[in-house]
């Protein structure tokens, strides 16, 4: 998996500056989706050349930044499996040029929108870059912080808006202000919804935003209503990858809204991150009851949990003497239409787990 940075997860890619150097000229033309940028208080930027009529022109804020758009974007590149779903949840397949996500085993044909999959072309299986989105003739590029954007090799929104390529960034990974690399604005759950409703004025399909995100909500209450209310809440601890450190998520990232609306508590809720490497010593002495693999690429689960059941320093640590171990796909961990669904399947085994 080579989507989302990572001490494991280090993607890297030879920049051909000349190739980006002669398509900037024609990227800088590219007008599909007629979007302005101003300051986070500056209200709808000016100089938009298009009229609009009906729903448009239409004014959102993403990350703090208000963003005018004078029609849809016709050419969006995701990256990211659960950032490609988000799209196809709300049946936008017909404004996508294609997605970058790796090819590792999950249940995409499971998925209500797996017909996404089969519509938009899949460009790549390595690190999306600026070369790739010239290429596809992108108007907007739908990535995240550490999900595909990344200051260390400058694909970023402000380069991207150089090249004349919009961008509408993850709300799971919004720099808070603090430092920058600490990410996260809002509860994980709460960024899904506001991505949908978001995303849902964009590209006009409102209706459809709100039907998700109400059927997700009640997806969420159903499981909840299955918690007891002053019940024991199993303390759990997410491994992504790491055996000298391991890389586990802190209170902005999907696993905690998964984690605590399942019923348990994430020991690592106190890190202000989104996605990070602590000590094992710091697992050792939270002594988590169960722990929640990611699963994803290689090593896979199988592999992940052999590790940790034979790890010396964890052998006293509750969840491996008593071998509570639940497995999710790292597309129902990060921010994506999959996350209620996550929620409910965990929130069964912590019962089990409840029950003794």
């Amino acid at each position: 998996m080579t989507l989302r940075t990572s001490p494991d997860m280090t993607a890297t890619r030879a920049r051909a500056a000349t190739a980006v150097a002669a398509v900037a000229a024609l990227a800088l033309t590219l007008t599909g989706c007629g979007a302005e940028v101003g300051s986070a208080d500056s209200g709808k930027s000016g100089g938009a050349s298009a009229k609009g009529s009906g729903h448009y022109p239409v004014t959102v804020e993403n990350c703090g930044q208000k963003v005018t758009y004078d029609k849809a974007p016709r050419r969006v590149v995701t990256n990211d499996v659960g950032i490609a779903e988000i799209m196809f949840a709300l049946g936008l397949e017909d404004h996508m040029a294609g997605y970058v996500m790796p090819d590792y085993k999950d249940s995409r044909e499971d998925v209500p929108w797996k017909d996404g999959y089969k519509k938009v072309k899949w460009l790549s299986k390595k690190q999306i870059n600026k070369e790739l989105v010239l290429d596809a003739k992108a108007d907007m590029v739908f990535a995240g912080w550490n999900y595909g954007f990344g200051e260390g090799d400058g694909f970023t929104p402000a380069g991207l808006k150089k090249l004349g390529i919009g961008s509408y960034v993850l709300t799971e990974s919004c720099r808070n202000g603090s430092s920058a690399k600490s990410r996260g604005v809002m509860p994980p759950l709460e960024a899904l919804y506001t991505d949908l409703t978001t995303l849902g004025k964009i590209f006009d399909v409102e209706d459809r935003a709100a039907e998700l995100v109400a059927g997700f909500k009640k997806q969420v209450a159903d499981a909840q209503a299955e918690i007891p209310k002053d019940g024991h809440r199993p303390s759990v601890f997410l491994y992504d990858s790491g055996q000298d450190k391991p890389f586990t998520s802190g209170a902005f990232a999907g696993p905690q809204d998964i984690i605590t609306k399942a019923g348990g508590t994430n020991v690592m809720g106190d890190l202000k991150d989104t996605w990070a490497t602590v000590s094992w010593e710091s697992v050792v002495d939270r002594d988590p009851e169960v722990i929640l693999i990611n699963n994803y690429g290689s090593p896979n689960a199988e592999q992940k949990k052999k590790f940790l059941m034979s790890y010396g320093p964890l052998a006293n640590v509750k969840a491996v003497k008593n071998h509570r171990v639940f497995v999710l796909d790292y597309v129902d961990l990060v921010e994506s239409p999959r996350n209620p669904s996550a929620i409910a399947a965990l929130a069964g085994y912590l019962k089990e787990v409840r029950a003794g």
